[in-house]
């Protein structure tokens, strides 16, 4: 059967006219650097077996009792907390943590007893694990250690480690708290200029600081980079070393298994073939997903994040790249009516994407319902509705040679970075305990913790590829309409967006304060969202070029076993 039979005469002359007259641009992405080097683990079992999962049980109940038995409000307990987090296995003791984390905030800020007040170190390390867990540690905590002009003691330098504390505290900050804008300017200052003068394991712990807080890291990602350091540390516990070794472990091959059957699903979908212009990313998608939540439990949710992630990468590509404006018309059209008949209407290369793409949320809904969830894939679909109509909006700037003002390119921006519609898709699958169609409707309304990583998200993209997509023709970036609106350079620019990243981040912080008014898991995996994004872009695109930097953070997690 001929299936151009079925085509509307208009879309057999457009298609024609194509063959012969239209000139494609080209991005040259580079095509997948993993092809089907996860397949194989598909048809391996990922399960542990029985003897590694016994150990893993007899271990994972003596870090339990070392976290009980810990003298309490103590240092030893903020200090066994933060390894255990840092190692990537606090999810394995989330009760026990959250119990001693509250008891500590009690005693220290409701009952107000000051022991180790005047220990830097302590007050630190403190103040960001109450923090990080939404408690709303008064920022008053640093007065001690600050002169009466408000500038942080000169004496504080004698100790490293406690100067390293610190800055990782003052990443926690909200607005209007002068102190910790104070303690991150001096932390960071001194530790750049220390720096060349520190033996090479502290010299290594300020580098990997100033390169990204601890607050701003991927859990796996720390994990795998903190079980190496945290083995050569002389005083290591050699139980909640071991533990931590075989938990990463035996995770890995789950996550492997999950990216084998996933690669099946891609292949079959065969987009280096049919699409050979678009990013073939899923391996470096699956990462993003295992960025917002790498628990066993979560796997369903993994699963569909990737795919929404995947098909939208190809989306994107689509009205960034290749597309001209009447058939991007035609495919805004159809994914508004998100009806399969709408097929007819597309161009060959379209009708490839648009299928995939109403399958995808189809398998979802079959998924979903047998646990009462299909009513979550309409809060989905809406949201990639928004984004594909935020797409089509840059496409007309772009084919109108035109450039918005700043802030109709924000406006447009909450909707283009895509964090609306990945933060609702995160939701789907997700255990009922946590997420309710009240959540749905929190995430859909653009609260301001969506707001904040969508911003993040659209400016750091932007400051990290601008110069390439100018390069190519694209559409002005935020970049490119700040300049050109407020006649500032690049330098000037770059400096006053980062600003906004930076007040946006601060939203993150506050927004996950308790009360909350959601749970706090899932303001964990929205700001976890905008982790990924400090991961790909805070220097350079490596999303896209993903051959280098991201090569090697993928191999670190999903290759190479812990020894």
């Amino acid at each position: 059967m001929d299936v151009n039979s079925n085509l509307p005469l208009s879309v057999l002359m457009l298609n024609q006219t194509q063959q012969h007259e239209v000139s494609r641009r080209s991005a040259g992405f580079h095509p997948s650097i993993w092809g089907d080097y996860f397949l194989p683990y598909s048809s391996q079992p990922k399960e542990a077996d029985a003897q590694e999962w016994q150990e893993h049980q007899q271990l994972k109940e003596k870090v339990r009792n070392m976290l009980v038995e810990a003298p309490h409000i103590s240092f030893q307990q903020l200090d066994l907390i933060n390894k255990i987090q840092r190692l990537g296995v606090s999810y394995q003791f989330e009760k026990e943590i959250e119990a001693t984390l509250q008891l500590i905030f009690r005693s220290y800020y409701e009952s107000n007893i000051q022991e180790d007040e005047n220990d830097l170190y302590i007050v630190s390390l403190r103040f960001r694990l109450l923090r990080q867990h939404g408690y709303c540690v008064p920022c008053r905590v640093f007065e001690k250690f600050t002169e009466f002009d408000g500038k942080f003691k000169k004496s504080l330098t004698d100790n490293v480690q406690a100067i390293i504390n610190l800055y990782e505290a003052s990443h926690l900050r909200v607005h209007g708290e002068k102190i910790l804008d104070e303690a991150l300017t001096f932390s960071t200052s001194y530790l750049q200029s220390i720096q060349p003068n520190l033996t090479d394991h502290l010299k290594s712990q300020v580098s990997e600081a100033l390169k990204r807080p601890i607050c701003k890291r991927l859990t796996r990602l720390e994990a795998k980079r903190y079980i190496s350091v945290y083995e050569f540390d002389e005083s290591h516990d050699v139980v909640l070393l071991k533990f931590a070794k075989l938990d990463f472990n035996m995770l890995q091959k789950e996550h492997q298994w999950e990216i084998g059957c996933l690669t099946r699903w891609w292949n079959e979908l065969d987009f280096a073939t049919k699409l050979p212009f678009v990013r073939d990313r899923l391996v470096e998608c699956y990462l993003w997903a295992l960025g917002v939540y790498f628990e066993q439990q979560y796997y369903l949710s993994r699963k569909f994040l990737t795919e929404v992630l995947a098909i939208a990468t190809v989306i994107d590509d689509i009205f960034d790249v290749h597309g001209t404006l009447e058939e991007l018309l035609l495919f805004n059209n159809a994914i508004q009516r998100w009806d399969a008949s709408a097929i007819n209407e597309l161009p060959e290369y379209m009708r490839v994407c648009y299928i995939a793409l109403l399958d995808i949320y189809v398998q979802m809904e079959k998924e979903l319902s047998p646990k009462g969830g299909a009513y979550q894939v309409n809060y989905a679909i809406t949201e990639m509705k928004k984004l594909v109509g935020a797409y089509y909006e840059e496409a007309k700037w772009f084919h109108d040679g035109s450039t918005p003002n700043f802030e109709d390119y924000m406006k447009n921006a909450i909707e283009s970075s895509g964090y609306m519609m990945v933060a609702t898709s995160s939701l789907l699958g997700m255990p009922e305990d946590f997420v309710t169609k009240e959540v749905f409707d929190w995430v859909t309304n653009e609260p301001l913790m969506v707001r904040a990583s969508s911003i993040i998200a659209r400016l750091m993209d932007d400051i990290a590829g601008h110069k390439d997509e100018q390069q190519r023709g694209d559409v002005d970036s935020s970049v490119e309409c700040y300049i050109k609106q407020y006649g500032k350079s690049e330098e000037e620019t770059v400096k006053e967006l980062q600003e906004q990243i930076t007040n946006a981040w601060k939203d993150i912080n506050q927004e996950c304060l308790k009360p909350t008014v959601v749970p706090m898991r899932i303001l964990i995996q929205i700001a976890n969202l905008a982790r990924v994004i400090d991961l790909l872009y805070k220097n350079g695109d490596i999303y896209t070029h993903s051959t280098t930097e991201l090569k090697v953070v993928i191999t670190s997690l999903l290759v190479d076993p812990v020894v």
